[in-house]
């Protein structure tokens, strides 16, 4: 996966016309070094590889979370693990499903600003399930199925396209084939902290999305007063555009 993640970084990087950031300019010294990445559901932390890589050469220290997927609770308890082990500030990242779980883990100290990527950002006593129930549903979500156990896929035939449409189809398809099941039970969670209520956020708004609904994104975001970026990108923009959810990430670390 991690290969195929890389090939959709230095393709998605081409297609923008963008130097890689491998050679861009280094952390600026007052800026944030600590970053925690946060993966959503059906995938795994190395969907953050891309963004991961260009901020690892620009100097920050970049650590990727890897949530069980089995309950909120779990996965706050996995990421507060990750972030206790920081030595100071922190810039908290959450794809999809983990801005459930940033808006939870970022009451932590350490975390000095949030940074929601096509994300889910709840108020105190909401759940995923209610909130998605409010809108039509997206391609991606019609296409969830539960197994025997109660635990969540996305059909893989839709797969690629609802979610990483503008990824290489081996891409999508690879990801699709190795999903990362969640557990039903974390949607129906209600949240108890709700971090973007004292923490600086920023949000990137992916307005291709066939998962999270754009209008969905733009309430979240205009909600928690978030600094917000659009990208003309698919769910999984943290790949396809990894660059530019960098750059945001460096706007929340103090870097831009």
């Amino acid at each position: 996966m991690k290969t195929l993640l890389m090939s959709a970084l230095v393709l998605s990087t081409a297609m923008l016309g963008v130097v890689p950031a491998f050679a861009q300019t280094a952390r600026p010294a007052k800026a944030i070094k600590n970053i925690v990445l946060v993966h959503g559901a059906f995938v795994d932390e190395t969907s953050w590889d891309g963004v991961a890589a260009i901020l690892t050469a620009k100097g920050y220290h970049v650590a990727a979370v890897k949530n069980p997927l089995t309950s909120l609770a779990d996965d706050v308890a996995a990421t507060d693990a990750v972030l206790d082990a920081q030595d100071g500030p922190t810039v908290l990242v959450g794809h999809s499903w983990a801005g459930v779980v940033i808006g939870e883990a970022g009451d932590n100290p350490k975390v000095a600003s949030l940074v929601y990527v096509s994300a889910f950002a709840p108020d105190k006593g909401e759940t995923v399930s209610a909130l998605a129930a409010h809108g039509p549903a997206t391609p991606g979500v019609k296409a969830i199925r539960p197994d025997a156990k109660g635990y969540l896929t996305i059909d893989p035939a839709v797969f690629p396209s609802a979610v990483a449409g503008d990824l290489p189809k081996e891409v999508g398809e690879h990801l699709a084939a190795h999903q990362m099941p969640i557990s039903h039970t974390a949607f129906d969670a209600a949240t108890e902290v709700t971090a973007w209520h004292d923490k600086p956020s920023w949000y990137v708004l992916t307005s291709e999305d066939q998962v999270l609904d754009p209008h969905a994104q733009a309430f979240f975001a205009e909600r928690i007063k978030a600094k917000v970026t659009t990208v003309k990108g698919s769910h999984a923009s943290l790949a396809s555009h990894a660059a530019e959810v960098a750059a945001v990430i460096e706007a929340a670390a103090g870097a831009r």
